[in-house]
């Protein structure tokens, strides 16, 4: 049996929402180089049309798809338009997510909406258009998620994130039980990650940095390895998992990494 026939993607359809860049476009070639056609939606059509030709020049079928995540409508029409391109919907993957790092007396109300809606509602509508595709035609398929150790622990500075999180990790667990029968619900829930909005520091390139004694594997993780974590739960090798939330964290959460705050200031922030 060949690494392909294990995973059991050749010719399967994924859909990719955030695919234009970062852990995003890493999830996308990692399904990709195991036989996936791919269809990747940003909000940003030139990082959308970047993503995309990267993917073919590494010789794998791949359409751009330009649409908002937090508009029901523009959900349904990519939903659509991927299939149009590619054939019946196998699999949805939306690594999504944002957040404002402020004290919780000054978060606004608007600021509070916008992270509820880029990180726990961007989740629901991309799921719901997935798994009603994949029923109506009485089809099995996968949906993974990104969600963030924020979700799975207090998250100070950052709460309205953090909350945003922590309610993807039941929405995940309820739709897996919900559509058990046919559709595997799971998540994805990154440590820190090396990407373009969190990039490395020069200060952390050094292997005695204290910034990565205090990660357990001793350094930040990749964007690739996020994409591992996505494959695997989206492959025959996760055939039996649902409703899963798994940690690619580096061992993060099995350490404290926050400093305790002064009075009045903020803990050094070690995760996104």
């Amino acid at each position: 049996m060949t690494s392909t026939d294990l995973l059991g993607l050749e010719g399967k359809v994924a859909l990719i929402w955030g695919g234009g860049q970062g852990m995003g476009e890493a999830s996308a070639t990692m399904l990709g180089k195991a036989g996936c056609k791919l269809a990747v939606v940003d909000f940003h059509a030139g990082r959308t049309e970047a993503a995309v030709a990267r993917l073919t020049g590494q010789g794998f079928s791949a359409v751009g798809i330009v649409a908002d995540i937090t508009s029901e409508e523009d959900v349904t029409r990519a939903t659509a338009e991927a299939e149009s391109a590619l054939g019946p919907l196998d699999i949805m993957v939306s690594i999504v997510g944002a957040s404002i790092f402020k004290p919780l007396m000054d978060v606004t109300v608007e600021e509070w909406q916008r992270d509820q809606d880029l990180n726990l509602k961007s989740a629901f509508l991309s799921s719901r258009a997935a798994a009603r595709s994949m029923r109506a035609r009485g089809a099995g398929g996968a949906i993974v998620l990104v969600n963030s150790v924020s979700g799975l622990t207090s998250a100070p500075y950052h709460a309205p994130y953090g909350a945003a999180k922590a309610g993807l990790q039941n929405l995940v667990r309820s739709m897996a039980v919900e559509w058990g029968g046919q559709i595997r619900v799971n998540a994805i829930a990154p440590g820190s990650i090396i990407t373009q909005r969190l990039p490395k520091l020069d200060s952390e390139d050094h292997p005695d940095s204290p910034y990565q004694k205090r990660i357990p594997m001793k350094r930040r993780g990749t964007i690739e390895e996020i994409g591992k974590g996505v494959l695997f739960m989206a492959s025959d090798l996760g055939s039996y998992v649902t409703g899963q939330t798994l940690a690619v964290d580096g061992g993060w959460m099995s350490a404290w990494l926050f400093d305790a705050p002064s009075e009045g200031g903020k803990p050094e922030k070690l995760a996104d």
